[in-house]
């Protein structure tokens, strides 16, 4: 399997190279469809030489990718593999050598097809292709605009990248005690969900805007990003605490700022009102700072006891 672009936000140039070698030994390329988002309308995966190929819906065809789904994803195969494609039991698709039933409805969800259909067909032909284009210019802009703030951690040999880029900032932890995570605590109080955090690349930040953000939005969250590393910087050169600090204690929700008490180095405002942007439009956190990897290892349950059903 083989993902292109690959999940590191590159145009991988040997993609040929790799597909013609698993080829020459008697193999199959399945290439992976979550980075179609860079593909529709240029470069086609029958071309540089995958077998087969998944169709991601969700953000490629406007079905949301948040809360783990829904999945649906159409998959296509090169003609010497059609053959062996799944049947139905009850709506025969005439598959010669067919694998058998993997799915309850033989063309997907009802539910979900509908949505992307529905995107395909206003998009039309030369807005997909657009759309593929503005989110590679998006991502690219985002890179440029952070140089000399974050360091980009790959890109192509041209200096360019695809659709989403790849923040280092795990030299923040040995310069500042700052590591993703605080980052990505910090960047809520500045309005925005956190993008990727540790994946592909641990202590790293992944950045992928797509085509749907406005090159508005597309500075209110480079500014942030860059008032962030002015914060670090404060760390830095101790003009801020190593240990409590802005970051450190992120996000800052409504509770504790209207609280009574502010044992706090910095001032309420700085916390809450970190940008212009904030003070025009805020949303607020629910909480602050969670142990999260705690949370993910103990597990507890909030429903009522089974007593609680019982028949009074």
């Amino acid at each position: 399997m083989v993902t292109y672009p690959s999940t590191h936000g590159v145009f991988e140039a040997t993609i040929k190279e790799v597909c013609r070698i698993v080829h020459a030994h008697g193999g199959q390329v399945y290439m992976d469809g979550a980075n179609l988002n860079a593909q529709v309308g240029g470069p086609r995966p029958a071309d540089i030489g995958a077998d087969v190929c998944h169709l991601n819906l969700h953000k490629t065809f406007c079905i949301p990718h948040g809360g783990g789904g829904p999945g649906m994803g159409p998959i296509a195969v090169a003609a010497h593999l059609a053959p062996f494609l799944p049947d139905h039991p009850v709506v025969p698709l005439g598959h010669r050598q067919s694998c058998g039933t993997v799915s309850a409805a033989p063309w997907g969800s009802a539910a979900i097809l509908p949505i992307s259909w529905a995107y395909i067909s206003l998009m039309g032909q030369e807005g997909l292709v657009a759309a593929t284009k503005v989110a590679i210019l998006n991502a690219n802009y985002i890179a440029k605009r952070l140089d000399g703030h974050y360091e980009l951690l790959y890109a192509g040999k041209s200096g360019l990248i695809a659709h989403e880029c790849i923040l280092d900032t795990r030299p923040f932890k040995a310069s500042a005690g700052v590591d993703v995570e605080d980052i990505a605590k910090r960047i809520i109080d500045y309005g925005f969900h956190p993008p990727t955090v540790s994946f592909p690349v641990p202590g790293t930040l992944m950045v992928e805007p797509t085509e749907s953000e406005s090159r508005e939005e597309l500075d209110r969250f480079c500014d942030a990003l860059i008032a962030i590393r002015e914060e670090i910087r404060e760390i830095e050169t101790g003009a801020a605490d190593r240990e409590t600090n802005l970051l450190k204690n992120a996000p800052h929700p409504l509770a504790d700022l209207l609280a009574d008490a502010w044992d706090r180095p910095y001032s309420r405002e700085r916390a809450a009102f970190p940008s212009e942007a904030t003070r025009v439009h805020k949303i607020w956190p629910a909480v602050s700072r969670i142990d999260g990897a705690y949370g993910d290892r103990n597990l507890m349950c909030v429903c009522p006891p089974l007593e609680a059903y019982a028949e009074a």
